[in-house]
């Protein structure tokens, strides 16, 4: 089996970052990442990909972000909503103030947007599983963290009505969730489906089966939900993931993660 040669990046804070290559000397077991050093042989993203990050909001200034922000393209009309009208979304949606500034005041969105797309190879900070790509932020979580069913559904139709304007949302990326179960969140998970967008959810932090208690959005049984776990630095089950054999699908780094807020 032929391995390519691993790319590594300059990012000062690399080495620290075990979910992208463990090489067991942090306490670790060695190999127990992604292989991202070998993936990044072959590709290290694409900014012609956009990932919304469906949280509370994203720090779009941050230095190790900033050149991968979503900026809405000259030939794409604003977002217009029946209820508030023209939103100028330069940079993203905020369903929490229903207003074009999805700036991050908690922390969590900025955090799981490092990880997804924090430009790799610059000499600054960290890098992200694609050092290129289209991060679009979408605010729905203040700045406690806390956030309506009512403004997650809103979120995600304005990346829908995105999606259909012409812009490439791939992938809504959604690290958060409960045990109420919402028909409308349920319906425009699926309707983001039908428009060709991936939803990538958390199991949950309860260390419980969701094939017993559900947890949502991660457990609807949608074709597009791909629900995540989230293993420790030896490849086991962190000890406050969710799990289910049948409600799971897959499982990634999830404990002592680096990203772009400390």
């Amino acid at each position: 089996d032929f391995l390519p040669s691993p790319v590594t990046p300059s990012d000062p804070h690399f080495s620290a970052q075990w979910a992208l290559m463990n090489d067991g000397s942090r306490g670790g077991t060695k190999g127990a990442d992604i292989s991202a050093t070998y993936a990044w042989s072959v590709t290290t993203g694409s900014d012609k990909v956009v990932v919304a990050v469906l949280d509370s909001g994203v720090d779009y200034t941050h230095s190790d972000l900033a050149t991968n922000i979503w900026i809405r393209p000259n030939n794409i009309a604003p977002y217009e909503d029946r209820e508030l009208g023209t939103i100028q979304d330069f940079h993203g949606y905020n369903a929490v103030d229903n207003s074009a500034d999805p700036m991050d005041d908690n922390g969590h969105g900025t955090h799981c947007a490092g990880i997804i797309g924090a430009e790799g190879g610059n000499d600054i900070g960290i890098a992200g599983v694609n050092w290129k790509v289209q991060i679009m932020p979408l605010k729905f979580m203040n700045a406690g963290g806390y956030g309506t069913t009512k403004g997650a559904v809103e979120a995600i139709n304005y990346v829908i009505d995105r999606k259909k304007a012409g812009v490439n949302v791939r992938v809504i990326s959604a690290s958060w969730g409960s045990t109420q179960k919402s028909r409308a969140l349920e319906d425009v998970i699926r309707k983001a489906g039908e428009a060709g967008i991936l939803f990538v959810a958390a199991s949950g932090n309860a260390s419980t089966n969701n094939d017993r208690n559900p947890h949502y959005p991660s457990s609807y049984n949608l074709p597009n939900v791909i629900s995540v776990a989230a293993l420790d630095r030896n490849d086991q089950l962190a000890t406050f993931s969710n799990y289910g054999i049948k409600s799971v699908a897959i499982a990634a780094p999830g404990v002592d993660i680096l990203s772009t807020w400390l």
